[in-house]
């Protein structure tokens, strides 16, 4: 075998021949970079991913053709790397660090490939132009705008001498006056002002036009007239279950009255039309908004509570009856399973709802098929289901908080395992709750505060008083009224139910008035998230198997560099001096005091984002005040002028 080796490496040094024919003649190891690479998958491709995403226009039949190449050609590396080591052609480390390149390079250029074709996918049309006229079409959608109006999405869209090519498919109307709402498969028609998506506010900032589009919303705007109805509710299944789902929330609005019935509603139907932005505003501000929205926090509680219950009824039915119908664990687990799919198809089946049921149902798999629930291994099982399905989850904020909270909880389940028994019996869930809340607050907070510009200082104290309270009297009674309703018995769960959402709403009124609840960030440039995002997966990951412990620690290293770079890197940025708005009816100059408006009035959401996004919490009024302290000019400092306010600001 070693005359061949030397065969086959003729034309490499004598030293580097040598030891790479000693190398092959050495059988493989028993752990290899095999091992361990699981939880890196989703990382992978969530790199090509967000690199399409930062592609600043749509590539074209090029760009695809060279991922095509590129991820077949490291396709083929990985594979042939191991036969290369068989045949003695070179040692299987490098074999396995050739197959790890490939493997990496393939799924890159995968994920690449994923977020391109999914964009073509939903491609539908988008309002060209700025339209006001009738429209008519189909309500599939019931929800309210941050300006408290109820919105309607409409499909099977129909405008008046607008072809059918250039109509879009999905349009969304804020109704400024209606009578009576219209139900979900209602054929309606009203006149609307309807104008293509906007874009961002300002470079780099958040683009409604690309939500839209995954959305295939192709256009969005207002009705000040009567909804007028043209045909019934058709039999829809999809458009029935949603009627049934809105019939639900205004029964438990009903039955538990106000705003706590209403956060209920939403709780358990996914329908937040009801609740007031006052309520919404109060959440944000206590840091208790995810709570509303349902994500992994409900739906693990829920499927938790079933698969406690389950387990206790059949062990008391085994003690009872002495009858073992089959493990209590993976019955239990199916139950709960079942349960979590019913919760996602009563509460609509939205985006993170749909994030939630993945990531809890791999994890009750994972029980049935004896493997561990909690580990990164199913969490990366989850995430890259979410990555491959909807590839534009990756920018989503509720994607990324949860995964990160998911994340982080995991690392520190084992050293709480290996802590918790020398705890006292009292000390124990309280100090669970604060670990639970602390790591989860921690871990999501720079993702909320480079997303929104806000970060809330009692929001830890907020979670701590609500979450204990939702999970023992929120979900339990949500479920126990879904049990009870077919007997008409749900009331006692409801009431049980308010008491909680009570609770919570009195709760975050409370945190919201403290001085200095919230507190305004400066924008984060889009680079510090990925920077930091990179940074974090290379310290808390796990070594992939043949790792010397330099080379981990050195990974580790590299990362916090990244995740400090970051940091730095969002102290350090500097807001831009001029802002022009894409309508050109406002401008607005930074000057020493902050940044002055061209106009009091006018233009007021793209100011409004500009200082939210500057961190400062004044209003588009302060303007006058600016303009007289300086004597009639804004100092430009760093542009280097001066403007005078009749000319630029007026």
């Amino acid at each position: 075998m070693t005359e061949s080796v030397n065969t086959s490496l003729i034309g490499l040094p004598v030293v580097r021949r040598e030891r790479l024919a000693s190398q092959s003649a050495v059988p493989r190891p028993p752990v290899t970079l095999r091992a361990g690479l699981l939880p890196w998958i989703p990382f992978w491709l969530a790199l090509g991913i967000g690199g399409w995403f930062l592609l600043r226009d749509e590539p074209g039949r090029k760009f695809y053709a060279a991922l095509v190449l590129i991820g077949g050609m490291s396709l083929l590396l990985s594979l042939a790397a191991p036969r290369l080591a068989e045949t003695g052609r070179i040692g299987w480390p490098w074999a396995d660090r050739l197959r790890l390149v490939g493997l990496a390079l393939c799924l890159i250029t995968l994920g690449a490939g994923l977020a391109g074709g999914r964009a073509h996918m939903v491609a539908a049309p988008v309002l060209g132009f700025r339209y006001y006229g009738p429209v008519e079409g189909r309500v599939i959608g019931i929800d309210r705008s941050s300006s408290d109006r109820i919105r309607l999405l409409l499909d099977r869209v129909r405008l008046h001498k607008v072809p059918p090519t250039r109509t879009p498919e999905r349009v969304r109307v804020s109704l400024h006056d209606y009578e009576t709402l219209p139900v979900p498969g209602q054929q309606v028609m009203l006149t609307a002002h309807l104008a293509p998506p906007a874009g961002p506010t300002e470079p780099g900032a958040f683009d409604f036009r690309r939500l839209a589009w995954f959305e295939r919303l192709g256009a969005v705007g207002y009705a000040r007239t009567p909804v007028l109805t043209v045909a019934p509710p058709a039999g829809d299944g999809l458009l029935s279950m949603h009627r049934l789902r809105m019939n639900l929330a205004e029964s438990m609005r009903q039955k538990i009255g106000g705003q706590a019935g209403a956060v209920a509603a939403a709780l358990m139907t996914g329908d937040r039309s009801g609740i007031a932005e006052q309520t919404n505003q109060i959440m944000r501000d206590s840091n208790l908004y995810h709570i509303i929205s349902i994500s992994g926090l409900h739906m693990s509680m829920l499927a938790g509570f079933v698969y406690a219950g389950l387990r206790l009824v059949g062990t008391a039915i085994q003690g009872a009856t002495g009858l073992r119908p089959g493990p209590l664990h993976k019955l239990a687990a199916a139950g709960a399973l079942t349960a979590a799919g019913v919760y996602l198809w009563l509460s609509g089946g939205g985006v993170a709802t749909e994030r939630s049921f993945i990531m809890v149902a791999v994890m009750l798999l994972a029980i049935i098929a004896d493997r561990r629930a909690v580990s990164l291994r199913t969490v990366a099982v989850a995430a890259t289901i979410v990555l491959v399905v909807k590839p534009e989850a990756l920018t989503d904020p509720g994607f990324q908080m949860s995964f990160a909270a998911t994340v982080a909880l995991i690392l520190v389940h084992e050293p709480w395992l290996k802590v918790s028994p020398h705890l006292t019996w009292w000390t124990r869930p309280i100090l669970m709750l604060v670990v639970s809340s602390l790591v989860a607050s921690l871990a999501t907070a720079p993702i909320a505060a480079a997303h929104f510009g806000r970060m809330t200082q009692y929001g830890l104290l907020a979670n701590m008083l609500v979450v204990p309270v939702v999970g023992v009297l929120v979900m339990p009674g949500g479920v126990m009224a879904a049990l009870l309703a077919p007997i008409g018995l749900a009331q006692p769960a409801l009431w049980l139910m308010g008491v909680g959402t009570s609770w919570m709403l009195m709760i975050a009124q409370w945190i919201a008035d403290l001085r200095g609840a919230v507190m305004l960030i400066p924008a984060a440039p889009n680079s510090v998230l990925p920077v930091m995002a990179i940074g974090a997966v290379l310290v808390t990951l796990g070594p992939m198997g043949g790792y010397h412990r330099a080379a981990l620690f050195s990974r580790r290293l590299a990362g916090a560099v990244l995740m400090v770079s970051a940091i730095i890197l969002w102290l350090t940025d500097r807001r831009p001096d001029i802002l022009i708005s894409a309508q050109g009816d406002a401008v607005a100059i930074m000057t020493p005091a902050g940044r002055v408006p061209s106009k009091p009035t006018g233009g007021s959401f793209a100011v409004r984002n500009w200082l939210e996004a500057d961190g400062d919490p004044a209003d588009q009024e302060r303007w006058t005040r600016l303009v007289r302290q300086f004597g009639g000019l804004a100092k430009v400092d760093r542009v280097g002028f001066y403007a005078a306010s009749r000319s630029v600001i007026s």
